[in-house]
């Protein structure tokens, strides 16, 4: 039997650290968790925002607070920059959120470019800020046929990159049309049932996980690389 060899040249034993649930001893907040909620579609009876609205009064309900942001009149990326009124009550409510739903509409197979540009306005750091690290994420999407789940596959590949929390389960409402009434209230279904176990899972990660975001997603490789330039700064020669 080769023999084990516990000897690691390449760590920097200095970062390095033994996760241990004694690190998450931080008092609890005792606020209403802050969840935003966003949709894909500006038409005026979007089915996207008719489920956020859905999703609202159940987290409301659950003693959540609550935001909405309409995407009506935010520009497309680049195409200005960051002071843009829209874009910025955008960033503030990112910022402002513990936890966060992402509902959009398939449309060719894919999430709507609607969807697409509210999510490319969040940068993945704002100064020595990254405004989604480490937040919680539910995904949801609306089909206008038969059940797909294109739109949510991608929201999870976004929310991964974007270093949020997404919460195992997710919403896909097939033939949406069916499944609202003339007051744009969603009908008693299945579809309902499962948007109603996705809130209750995305406030349920959300108070376990907002008090210790920041060490559940600080990395290894990222002490390791603050600590280098650091070092490289503190030891210049000339300043």
């Amino acid at each position: 039997m080769t023999q084990f060899d516990d000897e690691m040249p390449a760590l920097e034993t200095s970062e390095f650290m033994e996760p241990s649930t004694e690190l998450l001893s931080k008092p609890k907040s005792a606020h209403p968790a802050k969840i935003l909620l966003m949709y894909g579609s500006l038409r005026e009876r979007s089915y996207s925002r008719l489920v956020v609205e859905e999703c609202q009064r159940l987290l409301t309900a659950m003693g959540a607070e609550t935001r909405v942001f309409d995407p009506s009149g935010l520009p497309q990326p680049d195409s200005c920059d960051e002071t843009h009124p829209k874009v910025a009550e955008l960033r503030e409510l990112v910022l402002w959120s513990e936890g966060q739903v992402w509902c959009s509409p398939e449309r060719h197979g894919s999430m709507t470019g609607i969807m697409k540009s509210q999510i490319d306005w969040i940068p993945l750091s704002m100064g020595a800020v990254r405004p989604t690290q480490g937040k919680t994420l539910a995904v949801m999407q609306v089909c206008g046929g038969s059940q797909s789940f294109n739109a949510v596959n991608q929201l999870r590949v976004l929310g991964r990159w974007m270093r949020m929390l997404t919460i195992p389960n997710q919403s896909s409402v097939a033939k949406a049309f069916l499944e609202f009434d003339e007051a744009g209230r969603m009908k008693p279904s299945s579809y309902y049932n499962r948007i109603v176990d996705v809130m209750e899972e995305l406030l349920k990660f959300t108070l376990l996980t907002r008090d210790h975001s920041d060490y559940l997603v600080d990395r290894y490789s990222e002490r390791v690389e603050s600590a280098a330039e650091l070092s490289k700064r503190v030891n210049q020669k000339t300043i």
